[in-house]
Parts: C-alpha cells; sequence; structure tokens
C-alpha cells in the first residue's frame, strides 16, 4: 500500500480489507511504503511471500504504484489484484475492478483471473500509458500543482493548461514501425495500452489494444493556442478530429532522436505517469507474457 496515493480513506481500507477477509476464511498481510523509494523493495518482498505460501500479490494505490507491483509479479507469473486508490484509476477502471473499497476487496477473494495485455518500453513494462516529449513534462507540472492544491483531475487540468503556455518544443524523432521507418517532427509521442483512456479523448483505433496491439499518438509541433486546443478536444473526446494528432496502431515501433547527438543522450519518458530517464533507442511493444489479473466474475 503507498501511503501517498490519491485521496482515499487508508484506515476505512485496512477496515474493509480486514473485514472482507475475515468474512472469506482468507489470511492477508498489509505492506505500507510511506516513501516511493521504498517501494520496490517492499514489492520484492511481497512477491517472495506470495510465492512461498502460493498467495496473490495486491496492489493499493495509483496507476504508478499498479505499474512498479505488476512489474514483479509478472515475473514471478502470480495473480495479481488491485485496491484502486489513485486520482485516474484508468488500469482498475478499464479493466472492470470496481473503484469501491469493499467491492474490489471482495474482487480478492471471490474474482476470476483474467489476462490481460502488458505493454513494454526497453526493460520496463506499462499498463496504461507511456510517453516522450512535452506528456513526461506535463505529469511533474501535474504532481507540483498536486501537492500544492490537492489531488483533484480540476487540478490535473489546470496544470496541463500551465504546461502548454510554456514556449513548445520540438524534436525530430526516427519512428520505425514493423520495419517501416519514417523520420517526422514530434512535441510528443504517446503510447496507449489502455482503451478506456484512448477512447475518452476520441482516438478511433482504441479497440486495437484489445487485438494484441498498442496505440500511438504523435503530437505534432503547433503554437501554445493551438496546443491548448488540442488539450480541450481531447476533454471533449474528439482528439481524432485535431489536424496536429496522427494516431497509429502497431505490435513493434522503434523510436530515437535523429540527431547524432542525441543518440547517446537518455531521454526522460513517462511511464504510467511516472516520469524517468530512459537510455535511447526507445523499443516499444506488447510483453509476450499476459498479467493475471483478478476481476469481478461478472467483468
Amino acid at each position: 500500500m503507498n501511503l501517498r496515493s490519491g485521496a482515499q480513506d487508508r484506515q476505512r481500507t485496512l477496515a474493509t480489507l480486514q473485514q472482507v477477509c475475515a468474512a472469506a476464511g482468507t489470511g492477508h498481510e498489509v505492506l505500507q511504503v510511506p516513501r516511493p523509494r521504498q517501494l520496490v523493495p517492499v514489492v520484492r518482498d511481497a512477491v517472495e511471500r506470495a510465492q512461498r505460501r502460493q498467495g496473490i500479490v495486491v496492489a493499493a494505490g495509483g496507476d504508478g504504484t499498479i505499474n512498479t507491483v505488476a512489474q514483479a509479479v509478472l515475473d514471478a507469473d502470480l495473480p495479481f489484484g488491485v485496491l484502486p486508490h489513485g486520482t485516474f484509476n484508468y488500469f482498475a477502471r478499464a479493466q472492470g475492478v470496481p473503484l469501491d473499497i469493499e467491492a474490489a476487496a471482495r474482487t480478492l477473494v471471490e474474482g476470476v483471473v483474467r489476462p490481460v495485455q502488458v505493454g513494454t518500453l526497453n526493460d520496463r513494462i506499462f499498463l496504461v500509458n507511456a510517453s516522450l516529449g512535452l506528456y513526461p513534462q506535463l505529469l511533474e507540472d501535474r504532481e507540483t500543482y498536486k501537492r500544492r492544491y490537492g489531488r483533484t483531475r480540476w487540478v490535473a487540468l489546470l496544470a496541463a493548461f500551465a504546461t502548454l503556455w510554456r514556449p513548445p518544443s520540438r524534436m525530430l524523432l526516427r519512428l520505425e514501425r514493423e520495419g517501416e521507418p519514417r523520420v517526422e517532427p514530434s512535441a510528443t509521442l504517446f503510447v496507449g495500452n489502455n482503451r478506456l483512456q484512448l477512447q475518452q479523448v476520441g482516438v478511433a483505433q482504441a479497440p486495437a489494444v484489445e487485438q494484441g496491439r498498442l496505440v500511438a499518438l504523435s503530437v505534432q509541433p503547433a503554437s501554445r493556442l493551438a496546443l491548448l486546443g488540442m488539450l480541450w478536444r481531447g476533454a471533449l473526446g474528439r482528439l481524432e478530429d485535431d489536424a496536429h494528432v496522427r494516431s497509429f496502431a502497431f505490435a513493434h515501433l522503434e523510436v530515437e532522436p535523429v540527431r547524432r547527438r542525441a543518440r547517446a543522450a537518455r531521454l526522460k519518458v513517462a511511464i504510467d505517469g511516472e516520469a524517468q530517464w530512459m537510455d535511447a533507442p526507445l523499443s516499444f511493444g506488447v510483453a509476450p507474457r499476459r498479467l493475471r489479473l483478478l476481476v469481478p466474475a461478472q467483468a
């Protein structure tokens, strides 16, 4: 349980989990994580405990926390459960996991396992999206605004407007899609693995993520006003109508900066809402193994 995720009542979550597990006769342990840097070793410990006891591993947090736990669980091929505690909870919502904590807790003891597609970026996985360019900067600004004004969707939207009002960014990228190269300017490259998120902003290829593929959005460099207009169209679910956005589905995509000096540089990327640095070239694809997610039987 990430103690810094979202604004959920954690004591209520713990009490509800205790009640549901007790009623089902199911044992459980809660490993609380007060600081982000402690998450990886705690997750490793949880996986080892679950392997010894033939149990499941559950992530209580937002999409970033869920990603970190899922990485270890996927490697161990263990069943995986989710207690949504984030701001947007795209992964849980897209998979039919209830946002209500009691219903989500019941899913852990009554649910069924569904294989879920996982995206990959170099040696990391992503469940919702991965990106480079303007979008990682938007996420960093969003976290700054949330710490100052609270973790709400309106604060996230305000942060997005503030990011897009800065001088426009520009990259020249070489994209190799299924062996076919293409060079194009881009302000941001966004790769989605979540049908719900893609549908909400109005991307026609959204169903492709349920057919073994990922969906990329390449945003061309544009003026501040044009980028703000793009943000507004996305909020209205009409991003496909924006002339600065190109979308396409793929199974494998290689990305690297065109300039020779930039090829050895590290690129800032965002994976499921968490910004980090990664060496180029970037390789996007679909993981060969699927995540064994617990979902309600009727989902």
